[in-house]
Parts: structure tokens; C-alpha cells; sequence
């Protein structure tokens, strides 16, 4: 194997470093020596960050009992263009391990795995600190075997918030904004602007963005596909970029931001109930909807049930998330049991298992599905 035909398919070099505390190493790091982060992840629970700063490219990986081990080298490159035969892993003298890592990977979707998952607001324990300061609650513990994540995310402090402009590396991701609000820029998306309660934006494949100031205790449920997935800081992009480009695709994707306060309230495939559409399906190719339910004036607001064919209450979707905005409801299934649902709490409902949605006045709910029509 040439050496040099084998330099010339490496577009980056990262050096691997176990640690015990992520934090820890993340703040000697930068305010010790310079450094500045380029990736962390997950969002709500790091364990992997890459930081770089006079040449030099560090992966940190937190593991529990780290020990100092021999030196290890990730390399980016093209794997179409390497010499033929070259293994992914190289070994080096001293016990040093190089990997050649496919710099352009696609994004790994896992497999879906259908359950049902409730998750309750409760107190102070069901938070934990993530990136930028904010605090995170896991809607999907079980993440669905890594398909999805879905976060409900707290700003305790108004005013800066300490972020970056980065961009993740995702197949689908959305942000809502419960209470309060947050000031966010985006490339290519005109100037800052204000996410109020009700908003919300779609945020289509490594588009690079910032959260720049919040209210005090603004909240925003983030849903994201798949569950754990890079987020790359670009520290050579200069948000607003100075331009509107509302058409541009990022992956066959486009921008959204969803104005709660001019959009009209519609139909709803839940008879019983009306929706507030927030142009994302149109916006994904059909690949997610998100839209606000509430119940409709008038006798049909009483017990609902979801539209479908052969198993009434049932859908054969990928996805469908919901998220009490406000209010309260009555969740009924006759395989899933009887739950009532308070403002905070959210549930995955399954394929294939039948449910009935009671809304008692003052109720809204936050629906997600994947793909935007859930087949029946």
C-alpha cells in the first residue's frame, strides 16, 4: 500500500481520549487550554464530545472507571478511494490503533420497534443537565431500539444562552415551544427571530443554527430521528448569513417555522377534534407531520376515535407521539389500558393498538407522526 495514496483519501484526524467525567475534561479543555467544541453527543445526556484548537482534533469518550490506554486515531477519509485491500483499522507501534472512518457515513436509522410509552411530568429528579446549560426530560427512555428521542427541555435562566452555531446529523427533527420563548438563527433563514409558545420549527438535515436568548423557564419539546446523532459545531459559520432563501432544500428538506398566532385552525383526521397544521408534511416530502390538536365546538366533543380501517382506533404508522400542551384527557385502549394524561405528559401509541382520546375543555395536544398520514 503507497503511503501517499493512502494520505490522500484522509479529510481529518481525531484522537481518542477515554475519560471518567465528560464535563470535566470538557472545561479543562477549553478554559485551559484554548480548545473549542465541535460535536457533542446525545444532546441530553453527553458521553462523546470532539473539541479542537492549534492543530489538534481530541474525541473524548466518557467511560465509567477510565484508565489510561494507548493512543488512538480515528481518521476520516473516502472509502471508495483507498487502495484497494486496506483494512479499516491499521496498527501502529506502541500499541497505537488507527481507524479509517468513512467521513460522509449516511445517517444510521435503526430498526422501528413499536411499544407504548408513557412518561409523566414529576419533580426535579426527572431532569438532567445537557448541553448549553439546559435542562433535559427523556419522553422516550427505551428510544424505541434508537429510532426516536423526544425531549422536553427546560431554560431556567432568561437571557444568553451559552450555544454555538452547530447543525445535527439527523433524518428528522423538531422544535416546539411550550412556554415562554427563545431567539434562534438559522442559515440562509433571514434575520433572528422569536419562537413564542405554540411555535414551532422544523429543523431539516445539518442546517446550521443557534438558540441565542430565551425568557426565563421557556420550555421546547424537541422530537428527533434517529435517538442518538452527531451534533457538529461550525465555529466558520457566521449566523444570519445575510440571506432569505425560504425554497432552499437541506436533504430534500425545507425549512419551517410554524407562526401559531397566524395559522387557522382546520380539520383534524380525529373526528372530535380540530388541528392547528404546521406546513411540515408539505415541507418533508410527507416524511413527518406535526400539528396541534384541540377539541371542536360543538356535540362532537365528546370521546373520539382515531380514524382506521378493519381495527377502529388503530394506525400502521412508523410514529405517533403525543404531547399534553395543556389541559387533560382521557387515554383509552382496550390493550393498553385506561391512563389519564395531564398537562407534561406524553405517549407513544403503537401500531396496530387501538385507542380512544377523551378531551376535557381547555385541552391541546401536540401530535407528531412519521410519515405525516399514518396508514390505517
Amino acid at each position: 500500500m503507497s503511503l501517499n495514496s493512502l494520505a490522500s483519501t484522509i479529510e481529518g484526524a481525531q484522537l481518542v481520549l477515554r475519560c471518567k467525567n465528560l464535563n470535566d475534561s470538557i472545561n479543562f479543555l477549553t478554559t485551559r487550554l484554548g480548545f473549542k467544541v465541535r460535536m457533542i453527543m446525545p444532546s441530553e445526556a453527553p458521553t462523546i464530545a470532539v473539541l479542537s484548537a492549534h492543530g489538534c482534533t481530541v474525541r473524548l469518550e466518557m467511560v465509567p472507571n477510565a484508565t489510561p490506554d494507548a493512543a488512538h486515531l480515528r481518521l476520516l477519509c473516502k472509502p471508495a478511494l483507498l487502495p484497494a485491500g486496506t483494512p479499516p483499522r491499521l496498527s501502529g507501534p506502541d500499541g497505537m490503533v488507527v481507524d479509517l472512518v468513512d467521513a460522509h457515513a449516511p445517517v444510521h436509522v435503526p430498526p422501528a420497534v413499536q411499544e407504548f410509552v408513557l412518561t409523566r411530568l414529576a419533580g426535579p429528579e426527572s431532569w438532567g443537565v445537557g448541553r448549553a446549560g439546559m435542562l433535559y426530560r427523556d419522553l422516550i427512555p427505551s428510544r424505541l431500539n434508537g429510532r426516536f428521542v423526544a425531549s422536553h427541555i427546560l431554560l431556567p435562566q432568561g437571557g444568553p444562552v451559552p450555544d454555538y452555531v452547530h447543525y445535527h446529523r439527523v433524518r428528522f427533527q423538531v422544535i416546539f415551544c411550550k412556554a415562554g420563548w427563545v431567539r434562534l438563527v438559522y442559515e440562509d433563514q433571514g434575520d433572528p427571530f422569536v419562537l413564542q409558545a405554540g411555535d414551532c420549527v422544523l429543523q431539516p438535515p445539518e442546517i446550521r443554527h443557534r438558540v441565542l436568548e430565551s425568557s426565563g423557564g421557556a420550555e421546547v419539546v424537541e422530537i428527533g430521528c434517529p435517538a442518538i446523532h452527531e451534533t457538529h459545531g461550525d465555529p466558520g459559520m457566521h449566523l444570519p448569513t445575510g440571506a432569505w432563501l425560504p425554497e432552499r432544500s437541506y436533504d430534500s428538506q425545507k425549512f419551517v417555522r410554524h407562526v401559531a398566532a397566524a395559522t387557522p385552525w382546520g380539520p383534524s383526521r380525529l373526528p372530535g377534534f380540530e388541528a392547528r397544521d404546521t406546513g411540515i408534511s408539505a415541507a418533508t416530502e410527507g416524511l413527518g407531520g406535526v400539528r396541534v390538536l384541540r377539541p371542536a365546538t360543538g356535540p362532537a366533543n365528546a370521546a373520539v376515535e382515531s380514524e382506521a380501517l378493519g381495527a377502529p382506533g388503530a394506525h400502521q404508522g412508523e410514529f405517533l407521539f403525543l404531547f399534553v400542551l395543556a389541559g387533560q384527557c382521557e387515554l383509552g385502549s382496550t390493550v393498553l389500558g385506561q391512563h389519564a394524561l395531564h398537562a407534561g405528559d406524553s405517549c407513544v401509541l403503537p401500531a396496530g393498538a387501538d385507542y380512544r382520546v377523551s378531551p376535557a375543555p381547555g385541552l391541546e395536544l401536540l401530535e407528531v407522526t412519521l410519515p405525516a398520514r399514518l396508514p390505517a
